[in-house]
């Protein structure tokens, strides 16, 4: 059986932090993982941000709460759930998440977890597992599921590497030169064509 895994964000959705960052008027906290790819080393960097600032939780969800999926992103999610099993692997926090997910349609979400105070500061995070794109990809394939995996960032390389099949989303020209053996699509109408290749040969015959 096939099934396929996608990034969440600069895939479905904008870039969180990215929002945030425009509306708290805080230029660093534009930094993503298409841009730092020890992703330790970013979240230290952003907590140390927040702390800084005095902003919380509530201040992050204010402004997720004003986001929508990117445009086709949801008439996208629909077709392929037509066609397969669709898992979200992201490293976004499930404090995040789950109003993107409902605009979505509720596809199934893998994602980490953010230690909050009862004030709702912010003073760490819980990854699911580390490395845990590419540990998820394995486990579906020792139970003999096919994977096809797509992603945007430095953090997705490992995952569309280890799965049967896969390719870059909209990815920034850094990664792309470095990893040209990875084809890299831009719209959805070519994402799905990626994705209808493997599905009808899933084992690559």
């Amino acid at each position: 059986m096939p099934i396929v895994c996608l990034d969440l964000e600069g895939v479905l959705i904008p870039e969180i932090w990215i929002a945030f960052s425009e509306a708290a008027g805080i230029p660093e906290l534009r930094r993503t993982t298409r841009d730092e790819p020890d992703y330790d080393k970013l979240m230290s960097f952003r907590l140390k941000l927040l702390e800084e600032h005095h902003l919380k939780l509530a201040d992050i969800q204010k402004v997720i709460g004003t986001m929508e999926p990117l445009e086709g992103a949801a008439e996208f999610t629909r077709a392929l759930k037509e066609r397969t099993q669709l898992i979200i692997l992201s490293d976004t926090f499930e404090q995040f998440a789950k109003p993107l997910m409902a605009k979505l349609g509720y596809p199934t979400l893998f994602c980490n977890t953010l230690i909050t105070e009862a004030d709702g500061t912010v003073t760490g995070y819980k990854l699911r597992q580390k490395d845990g794109k590419k540990h998820a990809v394995i486990a579906f394939k020792s139970i003999n599921l096919g994977v096809f995996a797509a992603g945007d960032s430095f953090n997705d390389l490992a995952m569309i590497r280890e799965a049967d099949a896969g390719c870059l989303f909209r990815a920034p020209p850094a990664i792309r030169s470095d990893n040209s053996d990875i084809v890299c699509v831009d719209t959805y109408t070519d994402l799905l064509s990626q994705i209808d290749g493997f599905l009808s040969n899933p084992e690559g015959k």
